[in-house]
C-alpha cells in the first residue's frame, strides 16, 4: 500500500512538472513566429533526442528496446508525432489556452484507449465524464462555418486524441518495464527522422531569435517528455490525469501577458465543463480505490 501511495505522489509531481515544461514549449513555439510547422516539429524533437541520448549514455543504458516493445514504441511514435503536429498547428492559429485545453483531451482519450488495449476498465461514471469532456471540447472548437479557426481547433482536438493514444502506449511500456529515457529517445529520433527530409528540401531561414526560441522549445519539450513519461510509468492515468489540467491555467496566464490572448465566453464554458469532468472523474476514481482497500 505504501509503495502505491509513493508511486502516485511521484506521478503527480512529474505531471505538474510536465505541465510547466509543455507550457514553456508551446510559448516558445508561438514566439518562433512564421516558421513552418514541420520545421518547428523537427527542432522540438531533435533537441529532445539529444538530451535523451545523453541521459541514456550517462546511465550506461542500452539504446536497444526490451523484447516486445518495438511495436508499441512505433505506435507511440506515430501517434505522438501526429499529436505534436496538431498541437503546433493549433498554437499558431488560436489562443494558447484554447490550444492547450484541446490538447488536454488526451487524458480522456487515454482512458478510452487504456480500456480497449490495456483492459483498464472504464466505469459508467467515467464514461459520462468522457462524454461531458467531448461536449466541453465542442464549446471550444465551435463547429460552425462561421468559425474561421475551425480547422485549427479540429487539429488541436485531433492532436489531443493522438496524444492520448501515445500516453496509453507509454503506460503499457511502463507496465512492461521499458526504460523511460529510451521511450523518449525512440520517439524523438523517429520524429526527427520523419521531418528531416522536409527540413533538407524546404528549409525556412530563421533569425537568431527564432533559433533561440525553437531551441528553448526543444529544451522544454525534453523536460516535458521525461516528466510525462515518468508520470504515466509511475501511476495509471485515472489517478493522476486531473493534475495535467494545471497546464491550462499556466497557458491562460502566459497567453494573456505574452500575447494578449483573451478567450471568448464559449471557450470559458468549455474550460469549465472539461475541468469539472476531470475533477469529478478524479474524485470518483479515488473513492473507488478507497472502497477497494477497505
Amino acid at each position: 500500500m505504501k509503495q502505491s501511495v509513493s508511486n502516485k505522489t511521484k506521478g503527480v509531481i512529474f505531471i505538474l512538472l510536465s505541465a510547466v515544461c509543455f507550457t514553456g514549449m508551446n510559448t516558445f513555439v508561438r514566439l518562433a513566429g512564421d516558421v513552418p510547422t514541420f520545421q518547428k516539429v523537427f527542432f522540438r524533437n531533435f533537441v529532445a533526442m539529444f538530451f535523451a541520448l545523453l541521459a541514456l549514455l550517462k546511465a550506461h543504458e542500452s539504446l536497444k528496446p526490451k523484447k516486445g516493445s518495438i511495436k508499441f514504441l512505433l505506435i507511440r511514435s506515430v501517434a505522438g508525432i501526429v499529436g505534436v503536429f496538431g498541437n503546433f498547428y493549433a498554437i499558431d492559429k488560436i489562443d494558447l489556452s484554447d490550444a492547450s485545453m484541446l490538447n488536454k483531451m488526451s487524458p480522456f482519450f487515454a482512458l478510452i484507449f487504456s480500456a480497449v488495449f490495456i483492459k483498464e476498465k472504464v466505469k459508467p461514471k467515467q464514461a459520462i465524464a468522457i462524454a461531458g469532456a467531448f461536449i466541453g471540447a465542442l464549446f471550444i472548437i465551435k463547429p460552425t462555418f462561421g468559425n474561421e479557426n475551425l480547422i485549427a481547433s479540429m487539429a488541436g482536438f485531433i492532436g489531443g486524441m493522438c496524444a492520448g493514444g501515445a500516453y496509453t502506449c507509454v503506460r503499457w511500456l511502463g507496465i512492461k518495464g521499458e526504460n523511460g529515457k529510451r521511450i523518449v529517445f525512440f520517439f524523438s529520433a523517429f520524429s526527427s527522422f520523419v521531418t528531416l527530409p522536409y527540413l533538407i528540401f524546404n528549409y525556412h531561414p530563421m533569425s537568431f531569435f527564432q533559433w533561440a526560441a525553437l531551441l528553448m522549445a526543444g529544451l522544454c519539450a525534453a523536460g516535458g517528455q521525461f516528466s510525462i513519461t515518468a508520470a504515466y510509468t509511475h501511476a495509471p492515468s485515472r489517478e493522476i490525469s486531473v493534475y495535467d489540467y494545471s497546464q491550462v491555467v499556466f497557458a491562460a496566464i502566459v497567453g494573456f501577458f505574452a500575447f494578449g490572448d483573451i478567450p471568448d465566453l464559449w471557450s470559458f464554458v468549455g474550460y469549465f465543463i472539461i475541468c469539472a469532468m476531470a475533477v469529478w472523474m478524479f474524485i470518483y476514481n479515488n473513492r473507488s480505490i478507497q472502497h477497494k482497500s477497505i
